[in-house]
């Protein structure tokens, strides 16, 4: 299993640049996939369901007060930690969301069923903390294969 930052690194080596907001939600799909397609976590870091979103905390935390970040980055990630399946679902991840924009990844999330069940009792807008449950990203994700989205890649 690889780990948050080794997969945040591969998504930057195929980004160069992005906003940490775009990262954070890309580490989110990469997740949901993963577990839809090979039925395992792709990392083991939790997902927070905040305000504005998915958010691996982890990961936060070697961005924090950054707004954009560029290649290499972070420098402690290695993406040639990723087993051949793993890459297959980041590089899937970057070919079906990778040029959406943070405010479109960010939107998507706000409609999907993980993030509004860990949400559930917290007023809109309102911080909070409650980890995404990997059984409702997988629920979620699995339930979509089949339709016109990110598998069609794989």
């Amino acid at each position: 299993m690889a780990r948050a930052e080794d997969v945040a690194a591969l998504l930057m080596q195929h980004l160069e640049t992005t906003t940490t907001m775009k990262l954070q939600k890309l580490l989110y799909y990469c997740q949901g996939w993963h577990l839809a397609w090979e039925g395992v976590p792709l990392f083991e870091e939790p997902i927070e369901a905040w305000a504005n979103g998915p958010v691996v905390p982890s990961i936060y935390k070697r961005h924090r007060k950054r707004f954009t970040l560029s290649h290499p980055w972070p420098r402690s990630g290695n993406p040639g930690k990723l087993d051949q399946d793993e890459t297959e679902t980041v590089e899937a991840v970057l070919e079906g969301y990778g040029d959406w924009s943070a405010l479109q990844l960010t939107r998507s999330t706000h409609r999907e069923p993980p993030w509004i069940n860990a949400r559930r009792g917290i007023p809109a807008g309102m911080p909070g903390t409650n980890e995404i449950s990997l059984r409702d990203m997988q629920d979620f994700f699995a339930g979509l294969l089949g339709g016109l989205g990110v598998e069609a890649q794989r």
